[in-house]
């Protein structure tokens, strides 16, 4: 166990040499009283704020626009004088978003299909990403998890599964002491495949997408196999509900956490095995629960906001998710001691597991994938939807520069995949949304 977390740190200490000592950091942070974690976030707010506004574009011109300085906004309370941004004004105003000194900064661009079903490119500082991992692994700490403890992972490209050469997924499943297992082919035989991996593997802990790991529960039950029993699973990108976490903590045999995060904003929160709620993490995004007009709600339901605090190659200031949250009252505390707030639940993530002609259960975030690679900025919005197991719509609500033919690379990259499902596009004005105010993005038809 030493070894392998000797080499976990190197690999990550190579990426950011601050990784560990931010881990044993966030480590302690977790016990710190309410209060003491709120100065702290307004403290790295306040420096959020001012580097946005003498280095962004954006926000400089906003800040005059609105008759604004730095020093105006102290505390999350005043961050209501600032709108709410999203992802359409990011796009429009992309160029004004680069901060000064941008070229120094060690960063990537990233893609993500986004859980509203709008393609959205963002940028993501290397510092900022290796401190999202430390605070990940805190949240999983809240299972038991121990840096270098043997992990398999089930779901897709947004957890870096399927997006490797072999020899680098082999390299980085050593290094990490984990397996990967892609979502996105969950036929017959794989699926027998995956059991045979956790159970040669053993693995402390599985995580991966809710529904994924909820099917994989069914068909391991239906066919009456055992499974290796993990400490715990920890479910991930989409709602859990009741009935998927009794399945999966009933097939597994071991306790089902919860939790949520995004890269764009930074913000996350994870389930402890109290089970009261969500703790929502200080450290790295301030996290906001708005009504219709962006004012914050001290408990209820409402729509999330992020404040990155640490991502030097973009501001995220107020942006919003698409995700809705229930925040419990300030007074509501966790019996595990931990001094965040909790958030009751997530609202409204999810998407359907589609089912190829030839059988394979195939998670829908492959085709959100898809759309963000190759349509990339020629697409507002997007909905997908399974008529029947041979037929799958792409509903397009299209950019200007939309170019229909890359429907034909689409359909070539899904037949390498063995998937051949005909493909239709359907232009649209408007894509419904749900009555909670989001995008369906993913719709599977053929199973009723």
């Amino acid at each position: 166990m030493m070894l392998q977390k000797g080499l976990f740190l190197l690999g990550h200490e190579i990426g950011d040499l601050h990784f560990y000592s931010s881990y044993k950091y966030l480590q302690k942070n977790q016990w710190k009283k309410h209060k003491d974690l709120m100065i702290e976030q307004e403290k790295k707010l306040r420096t959020v704020i001012h580097f946005a506004f003498e280095n962004v574009p954006y926000y400089t011109k906003l800040f005059h626009q609105l008759n604004l300085k730095p020093s105006d906004i102290r505390t999350q309370s005043d961050l209501e004088r600032l709108p709410v941004l999203n992802k359409e004004i990011i796009k429009q105003n992309w160029e004004e978003f680069k901060p000064l000194g941008l070229r120094t900064v060690k960063y990537q661009e990233l893609m993500t299909g986004g859980s509203t079903g709008t393609p959205f490119l963002y940028r993501l500082s290397q510092s900022d990403r290796f401190f999202g991992g430390a605070v990940l692994y805190r949240g999983w700490g809240y299972g038991g998890y121990e840096l270098g403890d043997r992990m398999v992972m089930l779901a897709g490209a947004s957890l870096a599964v399927g997006t490797t050469s072999t020899v680098s997924k082999k390299i980085h499943e050593m290094g990490r002491n984990i397996r990967m297992l892609s979502s996105f082919d969950m036929g017959e035989n794989e699926i027998r495949g995956y059991t045979g991996i956790i159970n040669a593997f053993k693995p402390r802990f599985i995580r991966g997408y809710a529904s994924s790991i909820y099917f994989f529960a069914k068909w391991v039950e239906e066919h009456d196999l055992t499974i290796h029993s993990p400490a715990a699973v920890f479910t991930t990108a989409e709602k859990l509900y009741p009935h998927m976490r009794e399945k999966i903590a009933t097939a597994f045999q071991c306790e089902v956490l919860d939790g949520y995060g995004l890269n764009d904003g930074g913000i996350s929160a994870n389930e402890c095995l109290e089970h009261t709620g969500f703790h929502i993490d200080t450290e790295r995004s301030l996290f906001e629960v708005v009504d219709e007009k962006g004012s914050q709600v001290e408990s209820g339901d409402g729509k999330i906001l992020a404040t990155s605090l640490g991502n030097s190659a973009m501001s995220f200031i107020r942006y919003e998710t698409g995700d809705m949250g229930n925040l419990l009252p300030e007074e509501d505390t966790c019996a595990c001691g931990r001094g965040y707030r909790l958030l009751k639940e997530i609202i409204g993530r999810s998407a359907d597991i589609l089912t190829s002609p030839d059988g394979k259960h195939v998670h829908g975030w492959y085709l959100g994938m898809l759309v963000a690679e190759f349509w990339k900025d020629q697409v507002k919005e997007f909905q997908v939807v399974q008529e029947t197991p041979t037929k799958i719509v792409f509903n397009i609500v299209p950019e200007p520069h939309f170019n229909e033919r890359v429907l034909d690379t689409i359909q070539q990259n899904m037949f390498e995949r063995g998937f051949t499902w005909e493909l239709e596009l359907k232009v649209v004005n408007s894509i419904d949304k749900t009555r909670a105010g989001k995008y369906r993005w993913v719709i599977n038809k053929s199973e009723g």
